[in-house]
């Protein structure tokens, strides 16, 4: 099959499987004598397998490790699961932090009126971590303008 028909079995975009394969993680496919990409139903497998791991998140140089766990028949399934637990010991901690964004966020909303005011608590709080000075609220600026 042609690499049109491959991502349609696959899932995975002709844009992505050339990618995958410039980067070694799918071997050489087959190529015709005018340079056409081949696909079996292995090397299809191989690409459901690569889209499966990338729907769970896992990074390029993990499926590489996998691929290579799942090809070799004398594996032992506790370094594939060791892949496993710490993929998601980096989920749960990117989990932690969304968490913490989402909390610092719902904060400073409830903090702020909504109104017309220029006063605003997420303004305040987006801009504590800044190390130039503040920029001068409206009010500010009117009375600087009037000498005040």
């Amino acid at each position: 099959m042609n690499i049109g028909e491959a991502s349609k079995a696959s899932g995975v975009s002709a844009k992505m499987i050339r990618y995958y394969e410039s980067i070694g993680l799918i071997p050489g496919i087959m190529r015709t004598h005018a340079g056409y990409r081949v696909y079996g139903d292995s090397d299809v497998h191989t690409l459901r397998f690569i889209r499966r791991s990338r729907d769970l998140g896992f990074s390029v140089p993990d499926m590489t490790r996998l691929l290579k766990l799942w090809s070799d028949g004398s594996r032992a399934s506790s370094d594939v699961k060791q892949i496993a637990l710490q993929h998601i010991a980096t989920i749960e901690a990117k989990m932690r932090e969304l968490q913490e964004m989402a909390d610092t966020l719902r904060h400073l909303a409830d903090h702020c009126h909504g109104d017309d005011r220029p006063n605003c608590p997420i303004i305040d709080g987006l801009a504590a971590g800044l190390t130039s000075p503040p920029r001068p609220t409206i009010s500010r600026r009117r009375a600087e303008h009037r000498g005040v």
